[in-house]
């Protein structure tokens, strides 16, 4: 009942935030956020995806889970690993 945010951009390097966390701390560590001390907060599995704000009140600070009703809602559910490809070689 959620969809990726309208702007392929935003969701590509959300995505690859998560999975490069997933590599380096074991869970995919919210991208968004600032943290002093990722580990801890992998353990405290508070903003691991999808974060408890997500899961109980369907709040994504990262845009990646976004409710019908939202204005940056996108109707398109897929991303390809071409798309991430591309967000990155522009950054």
């Amino acid at each position: 009942g959620t969809y990726f945010c309208s702007e392929p951009s935003v969701t590509a390097v959300v995505i690859e935030g998560l999975a490069k966390h997933k590599d380096e701390l074991g869970a995919p560590l919210c991208p968004c956020r600032h943290y002093e001390d990722k580990e801890a907060e992998v353990k405290a599995a508070y903003w691991n995806c999808p974060c408890i704000p997500m899961r109980e009140r369907k709040e994504c600070h990262c845009m990646l889970f976004l409710t019908p009703d939202n204005d940056f809602a996108g109707t398109n559910q897929e991303i390809g690993m071409d798309q991430i490809q591309a967000v990155r070689e522009t950054m």
